[in-house]
């Protein structure tokens, strides 16, 4: 992006909408783009606190005026020597009708004279009268290579011993996404806390990550405890997570791996889509955030819900590598192709531009998405190319069952063995995970309001007293079944699947 607004500034673009909250970053590639032309420009900064200043000089070197906006852009357009013209938080006034005007004369009169109006704020205010005229950049954030050299800064002041290669890539990886000033805040802190800065302050540094998405509003940041294993069942899909665990690492882009798209996790309520996104968090040693579609949507001003959006998957690349994990997709996305009487045709262009972002997205952001309802979701999304694979989760076979009933025992007791497996993975034919393990939550709370401990009996009357959710909607369960069989991937094991097709 740097190159592109140095291509702009040599192209004379005359209006540039350059979207940062890092001022000082900001300013110097611009200094330094103005400095490398073969005709020297100078940079000049208006703020409304101190009117026109020269970059790098003092204020009270100036003689002029300039404190309100129209006079600071008269003043620019009286300017006879090239210059490149920086208007800090200029979105406050643009809205103004003489603001407007006033740029749009600075516009016709710049034309060949190699004077440039930079527009620099964190937040985006286009009016209708400027579109057509204006340039809207995102100023990037520091790459790795910029945060080695703020880590080695402060490594060097702390007296840290050799970082190696490997503990440097996570301390750097951890801070990608903050600002410059973010990264060196964090740094120190991990320094201040810890007396060093090793990979036991990773933690510390993607703490203040999870400052950024509770200050978004739209992500939430999701904190798992559970790792892979304790989900039964689901060999292939976990075969498939495990394989690729390292391929956001920059092994795997020296040995000519691409980033990871996404994945599409379709099956029945309860058999663990949701765990599975979770868990993967931990396995990939990725942060992951849950996207809450549901606060996307924003009826108060037009044009807001599409912000709400665009900011989230911002936040989201900011931070990369990361997980985005959609729950509920089916229920996202109901209807976006076809909303224009219900909101005014909102769903459909939050629809699009997510489709857009997903085709396009370059940033090693990972979106898992779960789903229900296959025939609730608009046919765009199973093109391929959108996710790398869409795995199917059936109902767990007994052996699948058996290794659930393990699981969650054992969360709750030490001692398993005076149950029977097998036989509650026979009595339990046609239940979910999420099913069974209420089962025995219900047989639990009977016998603990007897002051007893629960037995094998009291999971077998739970069983039996629950009707599960593939008998009360077989309709939907077969409906889905079939669908799956010839355009997912099955997420168990190939043994696993050949014992439901026998069934």
């Amino acid at each position: 992006m740097k190159e592109e607004l140095s291509i702009l500034v040599q192209a004379q673009y005359p209006l540039i909408y350059l979207l940062t909250p890092e001022e000082e970053r900001a300013e110097q590639a611009i200094a330094k783009i103005a400095a490398e032309k073969t005709q020297h420009q100078r940079v000049f900064v208006w703020t409304v606190t101190q009117g026109i200043v020269e970059y790098g000089q003092a204020r009270q070197q100036t003689q002029h005026n300039t404190i309100s906006p129209q006079a600071a852009i008269q003043w620019a357009i009286q300017q006879r020597d090239p210059g490149i013209f920086i208007f800090k938080d200029l979105h406050e006034f643009i809205s103004s009708a003489e603001v407007k005007r006033w740029l749009r004369d600075a516009i016709a009169s710049f034309k060949g004279t190699e004077k440039i109006v930079v527009l620099m704020s964190p937040v985006q205010e286009v009016p209708i009268e400027l579109e057509k005229e204006v340039v809207v950049l995102d100023f990037p954030l520091p790459t790795m290579q910029e945060l080695n050299q703020v880590l080695s800064k402060q490594s060097e002041k702390v007296r840290n011993p050799r970082i190696s290669t490997e503990i440097r890539e996570k301390l750097l990886k951890a801070a990608l996404g903050l600002t410059r000033d973010e990264a060196e805040k964090v740094y120190r802190k991990a320094a201040v806390k810890a007396g060093r800065l090793t990979e036991s302050e990773v933690e510390i540094i993607l703490s203040e990550k999870k400052q950024l998405i509770r200050r978004n509003g739209i992500l939430e940041y999701i904190e798992e405890d559970e790792t892979i294993d304790a989900i039964g069942g689901l060999e292939e899909l976990k075969h498939w997570l495990r394989q690729r665990s390292n391929a956001f690492t920059e092994r795997a882009r020296e040995y000519g791996l691409p980033q990871p798209k996404g994945m599409l996790i379709l099956g029945v309520p309860g058999c663990g889509k949701s765990l599975i996104a979770k868990t993967t968090s931990r396995l990939w040693g990725l942060p992951i955030l849950r996207l809450d579609m549901g606060r996307v949507y924003d009826g108060s001003m037009v044009g807001r819900s599409e912000a709400n959006l665009r900011n989230a998957l911002k936040t989201a690349e900011s931070i990369s590598p990361a997980i985005l994990f959609i729950d509920e997709l089916d229920k996202s996305f109901a209807g976006g192709t076809g909303s224009a009487d219900s909101d005014g045709g909102t769903s459909s262009r939050i629809f699009g531009s997510f489709l857009t972002w997903m085709q396009e997205k370059t940033s090693p952001v990972f979106v898992m998405a779960t789903a229900n309802r296959i025939e609730r979701l608009p046919g765009e999304f199973l093109r391929k190319g959108r996710f790398d694979e869409i795995f199917f989760v059936d109902l767990p076979v007994p052996e699948e069952r058996q290794e659930i009933f393990r699981i969650h025992l054992s969360k709750r007791r030490s001692e398993i063995e005076r149950f029977d497996l097998a036989q509650l993975a026979n009595m339990s034919d046609g239940f979910s995970g999420a099913e069974i393990e209420q089962a025995i939550v219900a047989a639990m709370y009977e016998a603990f309001a007897q002051d007893r401990e629960f037995t094998q009996l009291d999971i077998i009357a739970a069983l039996k007293a629950t009707l599960p959710l593939s008998r009360t909607m077989t309709e939907q369960v077969t409906a889905l079944r079939n669908w799956a069989r010839e355009r997912a991937r099955p997420a168990a094991s190939s043994t696993a699947e050949y014992q439901r097709l026998e069934s």
